[in-house]
């Protein structure tokens, strides 16, 4: 079930891929390819390509890689099919799917997004409108929110009416079936239409892609639940919905930062502060799916929750996300049971500078529980401490565990190797690392490895760990096979290459009809080697014919010398002939006489194809 695979490779061809990643982050065209800073991950130094005429990009840092659907879906957290359907519209291609049954379920989905947009703009109206909504008007108000902001995050209100929204939906064609499948009424028990939102403000949530998808509303009165959500639906799923997202996207991206609160008049607050990076969960805890959306867009996540609930978070769970999505998790410095409005109600300011003091989750529990203890006597202290160790014992990674050893040291006067003792003891009577997880920092390029980009200028910071060191001469032979295969056509065979990647990416190369075949036909490091090499560009540095020679040379000369080996070892006497070749090439080599290697190279290239029995005369 999908869209069928002739529609997504022209949906591949003809989407501009500079053009689509040039929408959010600037390009620079460096020889034929495209360099920038990577939206996913933060660095100082452009590692991220883009080739253009493949459609592919990567980074040479958190080795993020692919397509213009790849692009898409990593962005702005999208499944495939969504990726598509979103590049399929911009290039104005009509798609077909392969099963009747998804096609009837995407446009049953349209139609109900866009019922709900129709109740969108009727309870704003409403809002804005109705007598009835003046408890509405003057709770905002006294908020702090006036009529721009219910205009500009479109507030609604729902009368005190059982089905208001549902008869005049259906005065205007809605189907009733829409309106219950799409979280606006439900059945009762006379088998009538009941609107899901009564006497209630309400805040229209929208997914990633600026779709409708349901509603937040909150009681002004006595009622209860204070607030409730639509319920889940083909349209709205809590536990990977964002309120805001679709509006802060392009400044978490841009800011490299985003705020995760608990409430929507949160949101709004930091939006109206000049905070527009702001998102909320829609009743209910952040999940493994929200931090995932996340994590794409930005790697610092700052919660602005009241202090007592950021407090109270399960400090496993933190600290997984942290290692497990690479992130830089943090806590905003607002003041005991205010939320983030209350704060800015009474000064925007101080709500901008609680994001900029946060810190570090486990800094946070620290100074919350040395604040509410007694540091005057040696009691209160080994007490604190006591705690304390018990908190730093939770920490997944010994190194960050033994910095607030020390800092706690100082602030206690307690000796640093005692209260290392102290953690240790704790930290044995329950988990302190993360399953599965070292502490061990995350390993750099050394000398060793093959250069990180074209440029040789990336520079990782998270991400996966960087693919182990090919032979560089053999990285240079793929690339020329890849961009400008005529050069090495007539020679280039599988047993010159030593390397068991290498080589599995030429046999991918030479069965394939293109190179998105062999990319599509490929699985994990051989791909990760095919998307790298695709946005490489092959340096020539002479005459092409020069050129070709000169790679000849080099991808021969060590499986020749690896032959005349197993030869002598073999006691085979063409170890002579190999040895004669050998000598002739490193002499030409030597004088710089490329053409005239060119014909003993060929005859050794033939040698080493046939001794591993892959002979190209087919004798």
């Amino acid at each position: 079930m999908g869209i069928v695979d002739e529609d997504v490779v022209r949906v591949r061809e003809s989407t501009d891929i500079v053009a689509l990643i040039g929408e959010h982050l600037a390009l620079k065209k460096v020889g034929t390819r495209y360099r920038g800073l990577c939206p996913f991950h933060q660095e100082k130094t452009p590692s991220f390509y883009v080739n253009a005429e493949m459609g592919l990009y990567k980074c040479f840092g958190c080795q993020a890689s692919g397509d213009a659907i790849t692009f898409v879906r990593e962005l702005e957290h999208l499944d495939f099919v969504e990726a598509v359907e979103r590049l399929a519209n911009k290039a104005g291609i009509q798609l077909r799917y392969d099963d009747k049954r998804s096609g009837e379920q995407k446009s049953r989905n349209a139609r109900l997004a866009e019922v709900v947009g129709v109740a969108i703009e009727e309870y704003h109206r409403l809002l804005l409108e109705s007598p009835d909504a003046g408890a509405a008007r003057r709770y905002l108000r006294g908020r702090g929110f006036d009529g721009v902001a219910a205009r500009r995050f479109k507030l609604g209100w729902a009368p005190d009416e059982w089905d208001q929204l549902s008869r005049t939906l259906q005065k205007a064609g809605v189907a009733r079936d829409d309106l219950v499948a799409a979280g606006l009424a439900f059945v009762n028990r006379a088998n009538r239409l009941q609107d899901q939102f009564r006497a209630r403000l309400l805040f229209p949530i929208f997914d990633s892609r600026g779709e409708p998808a349901g509603f937040g509303g909150r009681a002004l009165g006595d009622e209860m639940p204070k607030y409730k959500n639509s319920p889940d639906n083909p349209l709205y799923h809590k536990s990977r919905i964002l309120y805001g997202l679709h509006w802060a996207k392009a400044e978490i991206v841009a800011r490299g930062e985003v705020v995760v609160c608990e409430g929507y008049t949160d949101v709004m607050a930091f939006a109206l502060a000049g905070m527009p990076n702001a998102v909320a969960t829609c009743g209910t805890a952040l999940t493994d799916d929200h931090v995932r959306a996340l994590k794409n867009l930005a790697r610092r996540v700052v919660l602005a929750y009241d202090a007592d609930a950021a407090g109270q978070g399960a400090a496993e769970k933190w600290y997984a996300w942290e290692t497990e999505y690479a992130i830089e998790l943090r806590v905003a410095a607002l003041p005991a049971g205010r939320d983030p409005a209350e704060v800015w109600h009474e000064s925007p300011e101080a709500l901008v500078a609680a994001v900029e003091q946060a810190t570090p989750f486990l800094q946070f529990r620290l100074d919350r529980l040395l604040g509410a203890a007694d540091l005057d006597t040696p009691e209160g202290r080994g007490r604190a401490g006591q705690a304390a160790a018990a908190l730093v014992a939770q920490h997944p990674n010994e190194l960050v565990r033994d910095q607030y050893v020390m800092q706690l040291a100082a602030r206690l006067s307690i000796e640093a190797d005692v209260l290392r003792g102290t953690v240790a003891t704790a930290a044995s009577r329950g988990p302190a690392r993360v399953a599965g997880r070292r502490d061990e920092p995350r390993r750099r390029p050394g000398p060793e490895d093959p250069s990180p980009g074209p440029g040789g200028s990336g520079e990782p910071s998270g991400g996966p760990p960087p693919p182990r060191p090919v032979d560089r001469r053999e990285l240079d032979l793929l690339r020329w096979a890849i961009h400008a295969p005529e050069v090495v056509a007539d020679w280039i065979d599988a047993p010159l290459f030593a390397d068991p990647q290498a080589r599995a990416v030429f046999v991918l190369l030479a069965g394939a009809g293109t190179f998105h075949d062999a990319l599509d036909a490929s699985t994990g490091p051989v791909r990760d080697l095919l998307e790298r090499l695709a946005v490489e560009e092959p340096t020539a540095d002479a005459e092409p014919t020069t050129v070709a020679d000169r790679l000849l040379v080099n991808a021969v000369e060590p499986r020749a010398r690896e032959l005349q080996t197993h030869m002598l070892d073999a006691q085979d006497e063409r170890a002579t002939e190999v040895k004669r070749l050998l000598d002739e090439v490193a002499h030409h080599r030597e004088m710089g006489d490329w053409s005239l290697a060119r014909e003993p190279a060929l005859r050794l290239v033939g040698l080493v194809s046939r001794f591993a029995g892959v002979d190209p005369d087919g004798s």
